[in-house]
């Protein structure tokens, strides 16, 4: 899908949802040495948990900025509010989402796509079938995905072909939509991406490969949450968690104590997809930061991990102004909140 990736352009690329092509790890580009810090000898401890009723009014505000953002002339907004309504409404969302096929925006569409995919909305896939030539690569990439997710696998074998498009951004949302479907037969396709020219493509390959239960796909994602490149390790930490398996925890909580602020951020958001709260401290302090890209993650972060005592911290951010994509990734954190059970399935 990241997938596939958020201009949220104020963000890294790392964190970026499957919507935006052009958001792939640069790797072997330059390093962020413009916001390392000396990394601390070990993350701050978590405070105590407290547990509080989720107040309604934040909920009410979530919601509203939700809609606001599905709302939005700024196509990658809303694609990213699509994917936050697939995550928090699920099928109470199908109405949106086949309306948004017919956008005029292909990342619309795409988001669409895989949401319809994703929840298995089976009365959506005569929709599906009519773009099934969309110009637009990756929203065919999604309409694929989709349609096999549906029971119809007529298309599914094009899925072949992108895997080797000339576009990275093609071949990436085709690993990511491989690893998906949970085909174990996809292997034979997504292991020759192992060695794709482009690092964003490899480590989309490596985890697409551990969702499907591949070790070695782990042992990549693991080799590039240590890389010296904070967005290759940002994706790779993602990847990590992405299938839900404990055992790598210790190498997600590792990265808490990276020398980048965004990395400490998205190690935690991963460390919360797995269930462990290691990371709020750190997600916590930077809701207070002036970098608009910080109080982004810290928002993710703090939906992954789930605790309603975030939700003061939460509520001030769907204030910030200037920023709808931190908005938005407020109001996810408040709707995850709301239903636990989002923020165990959600991006």
């Amino acid at each position: 899908m990241d997938m596939t990736k958020q201009t949220l352009t104020l963000l890294l690329a790392a964190t970026l949802s499957a919507c935006t092509p052009n958001a792939q790890p640069r790797g072997g580009g330059q390093q962020w040495t413009e916001r390392q810090m000396p990394a601390p000898a070990e993350p701050p401890a978590p405070p105590p948990v407290r547990a509080e009723r989720l107040d309604p009014t934040h909920v009410t505000a979530a919601q509203r900025e939700l809609d606001a953002a599905l709302a939005s002339p700024d196509p990658v907004l809303k694609c990213n509010a699509l994917e936050v309504l697939q995550t928090t409404a699920g099928a109470g969302g199908r109405a949106t989402f086949v309306a948004a096929l017919r956008s005029p925006d292909a990342p619309a569409r795409f988001a669409a796509a895989m949401a319809i995919g994703q929840l298995r909305l089976h009365d959506s896939a005569d929709e599906l079938r009519r773009i099934i030539n969309d110009p637009d690569p990756l929203v065919g990439v999604a309409v694929r995905f989709a349609l096999h997710r549906l029971g119809d696998t007529r298309y599914s074998k094009d899925l072949q072909a992108t895997a080797a498009d000339p576009s990275r951004d093609v071949r990436g949302a085709t690993a990511v939509a491989l690893g998906m479907l949970g085909e174990p037969t996809a292997t034979r396709v997504l292991r020759p991406m192992l060695r794709d020219a482009e690092p964003g493509v490899r480590l989309q390959a490596a985890e697409a490969l551990w969702r499907l239960g591949q070790e070695d796909g782990m042992v990549t994602l693991i080799a590039g949450a240590t890389s010296a490149y904070a967005d290759l390790q940002c994706v790779s930490l993602l990847g990590l968690a992405a299938p839900r398996d404990r055992r790598v925890l210790g190498h997600v909580q590792s990265a808490l104590i990276a020398p980048h602020v965004e990395s400490q951020l998205v190690a935690a958001r991963a460390a919360g997809m797995l269930g462990s709260d290691m990371g709020f401290a750190i997600a916590a302090a930077a809701t207070k930061s002036k970098d608009p890209r910080q109080r982004f993650l810290a928002a993710l972060a703090l939906g992954a991990i789930g605790r309603t005592d975030a939700q003061s911290m939460l509520a001030e951010l769907l204030k910030d102004r200037d920023n709808p994509p931190v908005r938005l990734a407020a109001a996810q954190a408040i709707l995850q909140l709301q239903s636990p059970g989002a923020a165990a399935s959600g991006n």
